[in-house]
Formats: C-alpha cells, structure tokens, sequence
C-alpha cells in the first residue's frame, strides 16, 4: 500500500434490517483490518462530506432499494448515479448528494459506491436478511483488495 489517504464511510441505521450493512462492513473491517481508517457514516446526509475532505479516495458503502436483481448483490461505481434511480439513503439529503456536493467543492479526488441491495428495509429491526451476511465479507474482501492495489 502507498501513502495515499483513503478511508472507508459505512452508512445505514442498524435497527432497520437490511439498511445496517454498511454499518457491518466497518465493524467487520475494524476487526480483520485495523490498520484500514474506517468511520461510520450514520445514515449519510450533509455530515458525510467533512469525512471525505482530505482523503485521496473514499470508498463508501450502503444499502440499496431497487437497483439489484436479489438481495445481497454488490454494485460497485466509480460514479455516482443519479438519485432517481439509485437510492441509497432514507435521509433528506442523501447519500449520493452529499457525494456530489463533496465532488463538485473537490474535496475528494476519488470517490467509489459499493452499494449492497437490500430489498425492502424492514422498519425496527436488529438483524439482516440471511443473503446479507455472505455480501458484507465479500465487500470487505473488495475493499482489502482495492486498498493493497493502490
């Protein structure tokens, strides 16, 4: 690994099924990966972009309603779509605009999205579907990977 900075931003709300695997993804990275510079994301929003400011690439993970084929596909962009058709965040202000407006201020060089589809968010739930639990250590195996190649 070089010295470029890249860190990690988990979003999703652990009590609501599905929608915790970002949350996952960082608390399976804290533990296999310590030395990877990971921070939760809570469920995105405006306070996202001072957590890009300064780094050279931001991989940001979050669960996804409607863009896969099957619970626990893993999408990975390397730009943002459009909020109309890919939604990532039950916030206000969402995920991709808080990734827009960081790129558009030029806080952040590189920017990727690893969504995880999670079918319909169940409202009030601790725990993710069976299919979800196979996808967070596989995307944590993606963000080693893609880290060790920089």
């Amino acid at each position: 690994m070089n010295n470029k900075r890249v860190r990690v931003i988990g979003c999703g709300n652990p009590l609501m099924g599905n929608d915790a695997v970002g949350v996952r993804v960082i608390e399976m990275l804290q533990e296999t990966h310590p030395e990877i510079d990971v921070i939760e994301g809570g469920v995105g929003g405006i306070g996202l972009i001072p957590m890009m400011e300064g780094y050279d690439h931001v991989i940001l993970v979050d669960a996804t309603t409607g863009y896969g084929k099957h619970i626990g596909e893993i999408i990975v962009l390397s730009k943002p779509p459009s909020n109309e058709f890919f939604p990532l965040s039950l916030s206000d202000i969402g995920v991709l605009d808080a990734v827009n407006i960081a790129e558009e201020l030029g806080l952040c060089p590189k920017i990727t999205i690893i969504g995880i589809e999670g079918g319909k968010i169940e409202e009030f739930s601790d725990s993710m579907s069976p299919e979800m639990e196979p996808a967070v250590a596989e995307v944590c195996a993606l963000i080693v990977s893609t880290i060790e190649k920089m």
